[in-house]
């Protein structure tokens, strides 16, 4: 499929839906699919990411990840309250990059029309993309100070594996680029590489502990996710927020993209999001799988933490206090990237 394809197709979903989702304001694309040509082909490893805009107190719930007409559609939804102004939107790292290009599904008021063309306008402005650094960086020392002891497992590594991976959109913000979220590291890698500041990126993999795995190691790995996603996903009843992405529908994102890194070369790349997958599902198993079914695939998990250097909670803990240790050297990369770019304007 074309990227031209997938985005008719969901053009097609939206229009079918938005009549019937109270408080519809408009949809736009996210992530990655703005940044590929219509004529490109969309690798059967990627899913098209669209945000639709609502404006109502609560959230419904998303519907996450489901094929339609032959393309792999991600859906979510966005407050409006989120997007009243275009300083909001400016300042947001996760928002900014989408919404500047030209990504709208659906604006039946023309105001998400309107919010684009004034972000576009000031995007690159030197402020806003400090802001959305400074964004990114208090997203990260959120995740960091949520860790307590007293957590389930999977929960307290979450803490530190998104705190120690937005130090990669800390920099992509600084370089206008893209905060991809699976690709994350083989984004930020490039990156400093262009930006002759490659010898800084094995400091961002010890934080993660991978900065010495090699293929056969993180393929070890992905294997033993691949069994315990597919039981997961046989077993996930509870309500989850993450739940769509642990689907026999998101495999071909979860598992079969992170094959995808480890075969091109990057395994140390493919890293994270099997940590971030394989703590999804142990959540989902702790929900919805019976005692046995538990046991048989958390040895696995216990497996790849140690791998990482990850035994106790006082490892966890001494991790995410790395991560705030370094945050200052990171911030210091951002502004050498944003000196560097003659794009941002003052």
């Amino acid at each position: 499929m074309i990227v031209q394809q997938a985005r008719a197709a969901a053009r097609e979903w939206v229009s079918g839906e938005a009549g019937r989702i109270p408080g519809f304001v408009g949809v736009f694309f996210s992530g990655s699919i703005n940044g590929m040509a219509d004529s490109a082909d969309l690798p059967a490893t990627s899913d098209v990411d669209i945000l639709m805009v609502v404006d109502r107190p609560d959230l419904p719930r998303k519907p996450g990840k489901f094929l339609y007409r032959g393309a792999l559609i991600d859906a979510s939804f966005l407050n409006s309250a989120e997007i009243q102004s275009p300083e909001q939107v400016l300042g947001a790292s996760h928002l900014a990059w989408s919404l500047r290009a030209a990504s709208l599904l659906l604006d039946p008021t023309g105001r998400l029309a309107q919010l684009q063309t004034e972000v576009a306008a000031n995007y690159a402005e030197y402020r806003w993309v400090e802001r959305r650094c400074e964004h990114a960086r208090e997203k990260a020392l959120s995740h960091l100070a949520g860790l307590h002891e007293g957590e389930p497992l999977p929960d307290q590594v979450n803490h530190w594996l998104f705190g120690a991976g937005l130090t990669t959109h800390i920099l992509l913000a600084a370089g206008l680029r893209n905060p991809t979220v699976r690709k994350r590291y083989l984004a930020v890698r490039e990156l400093l590489a262009e930006c002759g500041r490659a010898g800084f990126y094995p400091t961002l993999l010890e934080l993660l502990g991978c900065a010495q795995m090699g293929r056969e190691q993180v393929g070890q790995h992905l294997t033993a996710l691949a069994m315990a996603f597919d039981a997961a996903s046989t077993v996930i009843k509870t309500p989850f927020v993450f739940g769509a992405d642990i689907s026999p529908t998101a495999r071909p994102v979860a598992i079969e993209g992170s094959r995808e890194l480890i075969e091109q070369g990057n395994p140390r790349e493919a890293l994270f999001w099997i940590a971030v997958t394989a703590t999804r599902c142990q959540q989902v198993l702790a929900m919805d799988a019976p005692p046995e079914m538990r046991e048989k695939y958390l040895p696995a998990y216990r497996h790849l933490l140690a791998d990482l250097g990850i035994v106790s909670f006082e490892d966890i803990h001494r991790r995410c206090d790395q991560v705030r240790a370094l945050l200052p050297q990171v911030w210091q990369e951002g502004e050498t990237i944003m000196r560097l770019n003659p794009e941002i304007k003052e």
